[in-house]
């Protein structure tokens, strides 16, 4: 089911998000060659829980951990551990769900170790775009397929990117997954119209090769790409107001002006 969000909802929702929001502010400083992810996910359940926040993936089906923590071919929900240390050129993203006395923020970053490669900063960039051009389509009155449509044309058509379809953003509030299910592919003017007080996740998962991916037999949750190309994600929770899409988990007030 679909709820309509009342404004003391939202702004109870970005005062989560502002917590998620400080959380990556702070892997920014920490992240570089030499740190084990392990080491992410202690920063972070800190962080999360010393500003009065749960970190909601803890216990969600069986998942044991505040992040999850990707590094390179890996596209989503890997474990965080001690013994996989970041090198100098890695890719890693780092993705968390906050629940601040009832109200849920989502987001995941991805953070270049160290010195990468122009071929890895392209691809951050890309997908970084992807993410707002898939934001500028959530209005009142446009369709689910319009913010998918905008995505895939830009990381397909014009980057030539593999764009991840298996996993898509979705509705956020009262629990960390709701309806409706928000692809990053589509058909411009077709699916469920946009309401205000709709909140969403809009979060692309882009692979530098194909689009496929595989889920291990090993762990049951960590995602990789098919071919074993290197993968990035950027996402953020975005509420549907009358006066446009407005950011929830703004990391960066100066880069996400027109959002706030």
């Amino acid at each position: 089911m679909i709820t309509i969000k009342s404004q003391r909802e939202i702004d109870g929702m970005k005062k989560s998000g502002e917590i998620i929001a400080g959380m990556h502010k702070g892997l920014r400083e920490l992240i570089k060659p030499g740190l084990s992810t392990w080491e992410i996910e202690k920063f972070s359940r800190h962080y999360i829980e010393s500003h009065g926040g749960r970190a909601a993936q803890i216990g969600f089906e069986g998942f044991e951990y505040a992040t999850t923590v990707s590094v390179n071919d890996e596209v989503a929900h890997a474990f965080p551990r001690k013994k996989l240390i970041l090198k100098d050129g890695d890719i890693v993203k780092v993705d968390t769900v906050v629940d601040l006395d009832g109200y849920y923020s989502d987001s995941a970053w991805s953070y270049a170790v160290g010195n990468v490669s122009d071929e890895v900063k392209r691809l951050m960039a890309v997908t970084k775009k992807a993410l707002y051009l898939g934001i500028d389509q959530a209005q009142v009155g446009n369709r689910i397929g319009d913010i998918g449509a905008a995505i895939d044309k830009y990381v397909t058509d014009e980057n030539g990117y593999g764009n991840v379809r298996e996993y898509i953003g979705h509705g956020i509030q009262p629990t960390m997954h709701e309806e409706p299910a928000v692809p990053h592919y589509g058909t411009a003017g077709h699916g469920l119209r946009l309401k205000p007080g709709m909140t969403i996740t809009i979060e692309p998962m882009v692979n530098l090769g194909g689009w496929k991916v595989e889920t291990s037999k090993e762990d049951g949750w960590t995602v990789t790409t098919e071919d074993g190309s290197w993968s990035a994600q950027y996402e953020h929770v975005v509420a549907i107001t009358n006066d446009g899409p407005k950011i929830l988990t703004s990391q960066d007030p100066e880069y996400d002006a027109k959002y706030l």
